[in-house]
């Protein structure tokens, strides 16, 4: 099932006006533990945080139970719940030590990177398209796996609300030189910023899994609100990644960091899309990643470029699907997904 609507943001969506729980100071304190007492010490604070949260967030535990009850089935109870919670509280922490560049730390598995990395080195850059599953920052483990020296540095397409969030706690807890670069949409300038970046050969990425408008500030490229079934009920998804994705004649690439438990990764790059290629040149070239990469198109006619987004955003909430499927534990989407609580009009 699925349906397309427009890109105003229904009731119980409003998701980037809600109050924080932290502060500045808090990730300052929490920074500073982190980094003097080391992970493991540090980690057994997680326990009472995911507890203070469990008990006293009614509304976002709600919110999880319904997700959890999709993803896991009748049998998810109480104990998922804490396992999801303790694992966000997890990837928060380990957030501090993957921008302070310690990979020391971490079992990290990279799977699907070989395309990524070509596409880096052919000077495209990579256009990269998460979800709020795992941890961001563990992509940038990606840097020290290379098999060459290649420039992997990553900048995070944001709306302006959450880039200055972002911007502030990158600041408080982060290397320079690990710190990720922040393109705030809405901007008229965003999107030369975005291919600029894109042109000099290194990785973009925003995440799909919520439904703001690409600029919806400047009048740029808006994406349709489109409803597709997830976990047995029909949600909403926005196809802004995608339509930004085509018209910047960019392949577009899945990624999610998952977290395992203890310190271990998996970090996971699929095909979605290429909307460099013409149609026919849509599939990969024999010859994997040594292979030589298909040829720009000119243009897609209207209709097929149409279909390309939709079948591209499928693709990715397929993909999404699937993971959180495959790993309950790591999504951390803590709203009304579903609507379900939302006025029915």
């Amino acid at each position: 099932m699925s349906a397309v609507g427009d890109d105003v943001r229904p009731a119980g969506t409003d998701w980037v006006k809600a109050p924080e729980r932290s502060n500045m100071l808090a990730l300052r304190v929490i920074c500073a533990l982190a980094l003097w007492c080391g992970r493991p010490l540090t980690r057994l604070i997680l326990h009472p945080i995911t507890l203070y949260f469990l008990l006293f967030s009614p509304t976002q535990r709600r919110h999880v139970r319904r997700y959890l009850a999709r993803a896991i089935g009748p049998r998810a109870g109480w104990r998922d719940g804490y396992r999801l919670l303790h694992n966000f509280a997890s990837i928060v922490l380990d957030r501090v030590y993957f921008l302070r560049g310690r990979m020391g730390l971490f079992d990290v598995q990279v799977q699907g990177g070989e395309a990524v990395e070509a596409e880096v080195r052919a000077g495209r850059g990579a256009f990269l398209v998460g979800a709020h599953i795992g941890s961001f920052e563990a992509l940038s483990a990606c840097r020290q796996q290379a098999e060459a020296p290649v420039d992997l540095r990553l900048a995070m397409l944001m709306y302006p609300d959450n880039a200055r969030r972002i911007n502030a706690v990158l600041e408080a807890i982060s290397l320079p030189e690990y710190r990720p670069h922040v393109i705030a949409l809405g901007r008229p300038a965003a999107m030369l910023e975005l291919r600029d970046w894109l042109d000099s050969g290194r990785m973009a990425g925003m995440l799909g899994d919520r439904t703001l408008a690409i600029g919806e500030d400047d009048g740029a490229q808006r994406g349709n609100r489109v409803q597709i079934d997830f976990l047995g009920q029909p949600a909403w998804f926005n196809d802004g990644p995608f339509r930004l994705a085509a018209l910047l004649r960019r392949p577009a690439v899945f990624m999610a960091g998952l977290y395992l438990g203890g310190n271990r990764y998996q970090v996971v790059f699929e095909p979605l899309a290429d909307f460099s290629a013409p149609a026919a040149a849509t599939a990969p070239a024999p010859g994997g990643a040594d292979a030589p990469a298909p040829r720009r198109a000119r243009g897609l006619d209207p209709a097929e470029r149409e279909r390309r987004i939709r079948e591209a955003l499928e693709t990715y909430v397929r993909r999404l699907e699937d993971l959180c499927r495959a790993h309950p534990h790591n999504w951390f989407n803590f709203h009304d997904f579903w609507l379900e609580d939302s006025p029915r009009g």
